[in-house]
């Protein structure tokens, strides 16, 4: 999923979008009102994070003038503490209102809670519950792996390995990424497990291991699943 944060103060939005990157979404950055009203009224994005002072156009019009053709989630993100413009935020169809300064960790659980709402409420979450690649598919809801109509066999976090690459195709994530995004940070281990990890997956899908037709290792960078 790919979320809008428009911000004009680059550090910002770099520590918003990294943040966000290492729990598995895409990110496109504004730093300004316009470029990014426009952005959001053109692109297809599952939230918008939207700071209230901007140069241009400021976040409660930015907000309002998506609400015109738009209900994906807005959280909006402000120095300001008074009250009335809270009142304001919400009443221009704002779902969320954060304050600086906050924790990044904060913004990510207040974006996951958001986009799950919104996807229970309007039922965006793809109809099925299969991932179909050439030969490869996934069953999400029965956490099943098939390779060409043969059933293979897949530890829990071989499995959500696979998964969170294959939901996120073509994008390269590091080892110390997807350690954080599938065992957490506060796991015991280390990243090497990353590694043989692949190495078990590429065991049970793929018909050469030296020439991946799936998950593809970009070197000095991490690995990526091929669409």
């Amino acid at each position: 999923m790919k979320i809008l944060i428009i911000e004009d103060d680059l550090s910002i939005a770099e520590l918003e979008r990294d943040y966000l990157v290492i729990n598995g979404f895409e990110c496109d950055i504004a730093d300004n009102g316009i470029k990014g009203l426009e952005m959001a009224q053109k692109n297809d994005y599952a939230l918008v994070i939207l700071d209230i002072m901007l140069p241009g156009i400021d976040g409660f019009a930015i907000c309002s003038k998506i609400r015109e053709t738009k209900d994906i989630p807005v959280l909006l993100i402000s120095a300001k503490k008074d009250e009335i413009d809270k009142i304001r935020a919400f009443g221009l169809g704002a779902d969320d209102y954060m304050t600086k300064p906050f924790s990044p960790a904060e913004l990510v659980a207040r974006v996951k809670m958001h986009i799950n709402r919104y996807d229970r409420l309007t039922g965006r979450k793809d109809k099925t519950s299969k991932i179909k690649v050439r030969g490869l598919e996934i069953d999400k809801d029965a956490r099943k792996v098939t390779v060409s109509g043969v059933e293979k066999q897949f530890t829990a976090k071989e499995f959500d390995l696979l998964l969170f690459l294959a939901e996120n195709p073509n994008r390269v994530f590091s080892r110390e990424i997807l350690f954080d995004r599938i065992w957490g940070m506060d796991s015991i281990g280390d990243v090497a497990t990353v590694t043989v990890h692949i190495q078990r997956i590429r065991e049970k899908i793929e018909a050469d291991t030296q020439n991946p037709q799936y998950i593809e290792t970009v070197w000095g960078a991490g690995y990526r699943f091929r669409s």
